[in-house]
């Protein structure tokens, strides 16, 4: 593994963030407003549902985002070690 800083593109591609928000039908046998987010890492994408207004679950999972970033420097820089 090299220790060569990453370049601004794959440092960017390599930690995770909010791509977006938008409200859904609820899934079946569930009421009330739910929102389909998606969260990317360079290619890798997670989707999931969450029940709650757009404004609450955009601040759920930034939260979210956060920690995952978090935890990911955390890892690269035991790798790096």
């Amino acid at each position: 593994m090299s220790n060569e800083p990453l370049s601004p593109i794959e440092d960017a591609e390599s930690y995770f963030r909010l791509d977006s928000v938008h409200d859904v039908p609820p899934p079946e046998g569930c009421e009330g407003t739910w929102q389909r987010y998606v969260i990317v890492q360079g290619s890798n994408r997670i989707v999931g549902m969450r029940a709650g207004a757009q404004s609450e679950v955009s601040k759920v999972i930034s939260d979210y985002v956060e920690r995952l970033n978090l935890r990911f420097a955390k890892q690269k820089a035991k790798a790096a070690r």
